[in-house]
């Protein structure tokens, strides 16, 4: 485990995640989290996701062809969304199907994630 220093910067990053409610790519941090310690370099960000996420503190959600995402880890079982105007992703609150009937006979099912892919309201209602 990483021992991460509870610096202003590092804290104002922990902020940032948890009040997103939502996963967020590097950048995202590093603008939201500017907002509350100006002089926070892009570095730093970076540096602090990795150790946050050594730690067990963030976990990476990853979507094909698109850079990681994180979110605080100890979240329910959840799935995302992906607004394709925007490119926000969002959680989506439990679990829509019994996947154990899609698996083929013989295989034994370990995990899943799903994503779906459309417009958020905000970018809906700015079309």
């Amino acid at each position: 485990m990483a021992v991460i220093r509870n610096t202003k910067q590092r804290q104002a990053i922990r902020e940032v995640f948890e009040a997103a409610g939502r996963p967020l790519s590097a950048a995202e941090t590093v603008g939201l989290a500017r907002r509350k310690q100006k002089a926070l370099g892009t570095a730093t960000v970076y540096r602090a996701i990795n150790a946050l996420v050594e730690d067990g503190w963030l976990v990476p959600v990853e979507l094909p062809a698109e850079p990681a995402r994180y979110e605080v880890a100890g979240l329910r079982h959840h799935h995302h969304f992906y607004c394709r105007s925007c490119r926000k992703v969002y959680d989506i609150e439990g679990c829509p199907s019994d996947f154990i009937s899609f698996t083929p006979t013989g295989f034994e099912l370990e995990a899943h994630e799903v994503i779906l892919y459309g417009r958020c309201d905000k970018c809906t209602h700015a079309a």
